[in-house]
């Protein structure tokens, strides 16, 4: 998406102008519709398996943040709200999964967001080139309707706790985002209509009001907030330190999914200010997920080219995640 001239003129980066500006950037169509059918069928027997038991990872009513439990819960006491691992090398579909998150449609706004050139990331077939790239596989799950009963998430920031003082949580948001810039792209690209995210466009760059500070955990409206809504293959890009919430309406009983939204974030390898701390809060982030358990088999190579094994051996080197904690509580 950037495009960089010649040294008289200036870098063009509209997408990550936005990001910055606003905490989130909508990007339309970036599917085709024979890419949404896809996806969506691959999407859907997912759901379907994982609320069977037939798959052990998925995120599960009223639970908000990890560790999950082992056993999904009954349809009649919510249900699931998500489905984890998508990459993994078991999961049914990982194939069309895979060529998404790596198509150069998706890094393309990714390496925008995160100020790299198409240049910085080649994917070069050179064994060679692997410590060349920058790019991190992160994680990639799919967000869906709960049965029997509506969900909501609480007002929250991915990686910072809502207990902390105003001065210490402006020390985050600039430590998290120097200048603006993140260390990794987070995205949900909806395969379905989708209205469930809600956001404070520029509290990404601030500490709470005493209004934000004050409110109650589920609060309806915010000032300024904003529903972010999404047509099939449309996505949103946005700072995982923005404050935002998820709206989630129960499926009717019987009838087809009402909510498939692909979740992934993309990282930046080495990026940040570098100190152990940094980078032990954003492996917290990704591995309190489980994905460092699988993405070291053998069989989880993807055999799509190399570039998505460089970012998945860049995955690997960040550790299995034992110990490694988790970020918000709840």
């Amino acid at each position: 998406m950037a495009t960089t001239t010649t040294a008289t003129t200036t870098t063009t980066t509209p997408l990550l102008d936005a990001l910055q500006r606003d905490g989130f950037v909508c990007v339309p169509s970036l599917l085709s519709p024979s890419e949404i059918s896809t996806l969506r069928e691959a999407a859907a027997r997912a759901t379907t398996a994982t609320r069977a038991g037939q798959w052990p990872y998925f995120r599960s009513v009223p639970k908000q943040f990890p560790p999950w439990p082992k056993t999904p819960p009954a349809a009649s006491e919510g249900g699931i709200w998500g489905v984890q691992h998508l990459l993994h090398p078991d999961m049914p579909g990982r194939e069309e999964f895979a060529k998404f998150y790596f198509s150069e449609k998706v890094l393309d706004v990714v390496r925008e967001l995160l100020g790299l050139s198409r240049e910085d990331s080649s994917g070069n077939d050179n064994d060679d080139e692997e410590e060349e790239e920058p790019l991190v596989m992160e994680l990639f799950n799919l967000l869906v309707a709960p049965e029997t009963k509506d969900f909501e998430l609480r007002w929250h920031r991915d990686d910072i706790p809502e207990t902390v003082s105003p001065e210490e949580e402006l020390k985050q948001l600039h430590a998290k985002s120097p200048n603006g810039k993140q260390s990794h792209a987070q995205y949900n690209l909806a395969l379905c209509p989708d209205a469930s995210l809600v956001v404070v466009p520029g509290s990404h760059r601030r500490a709470r009001t005493e209004i934000e500070r004050n409110a109650a955990p589920y609060e309806p409206t915010l000032p300024g907030q904003l529903v972010v809504e999404l047509q099939p293959g449309d996505a949103v890009f946005y700072d995982s330190n923005i404050l935002h919430r998820g709206i989630y309406k129960a499926k009717p009983e019987g009838g087809e999914e009402t909510r498939l939204t692909l979740h992934g974030s993309v990282g930046l390898k080495g990026s940040g200010s570098g100190s152990e701390g940094d980078k032990k809060v954003r492996a917290t982030a990704v591995l309190q997920h489980g994905v460092g358990a699988w993405v070291g088999r053998e069989d989880a190579k993807f055999g799509i080219g190399q570039r998505a094994e460089n970012m998945r051996n860049n995955l690997v080197a960040m550790g299995t995640g034992d110990d490694v904690g988790y970020s918000l509580q709840g």
